[in-house]
């Protein structure tokens, strides 16, 4: 896909999607630095988000600040403990009203996940809002339709720069 100077750029990052992938993949962490680095690929870059679950633990505030200065506005939710001991945490609706919200002012959305949930959004911003949308992930852990649906996909598997020590 040719990617030019002018195209406004929009970032969205599930991180615990990204978290969990590089986790059970590789046992490393995700190089979030870099991965805005490669979505931005020299465009304008309009707003670059990463969403995060905050946990009852403390060690979570050095990581969103990290997260921060690197250049993402960093957006929380609470982990939610139901009754039976289930956890839920995830941000789908949150990243598609975003992205819903910012495609008028993009020609291209990045969404840093491999959830294939995001499958009817990625279709919705090309069909109906004019949006080129790329996907980046880990393929082992991305869905397939996801992959297929983009118009560009970068396999965050190939190059060990996505990860850190």
């Amino acid at each position: 896909m040719i990617k030019h100077k002018e195209q406004r750029v929009g970032v969205l990052v599930d991180v615990s999607n990204m978290y969990h992938s590089a986790k059970n993949l590789f046992k490393r962490r995700v190089n979030f630095k870099e991965i805005l680095k490669e979505a931005v690929a020299g465009r304008k870059l309009i707003r670059a988000t990463a969403y995060v679950i905050k946990t009852e633990s403390e060690e979570g505030n050095a990581f969103f600040e990290a997260l921060s200065q690197q250049g993402f506005e960093v957006k929380m939710k609470d982990l939610q403990i139901f009754a039976g001991g289930a956890k839920k945490a995830d941000w789908d609706v949150g990243i598609t009203v975003d992205a819903i919200k910012l495609a008028e002012k993009l020609d291209v959305v990045v969404l840093v996940t491999g959830d294939g949930d995001y499958v009817p959004l990625v279709n919705y911003l090309q069909n109906t809002k004019g949006c080129l949308v790329e996907v980046m992930a880990f393929r082992q852990t991305a869905s397939g339709k996801l992959i297929e649906e983009a118009d560009d996909f970068t396999n965050l598997s190939e190059d060990k720069r996505y990860l850190l020590r």
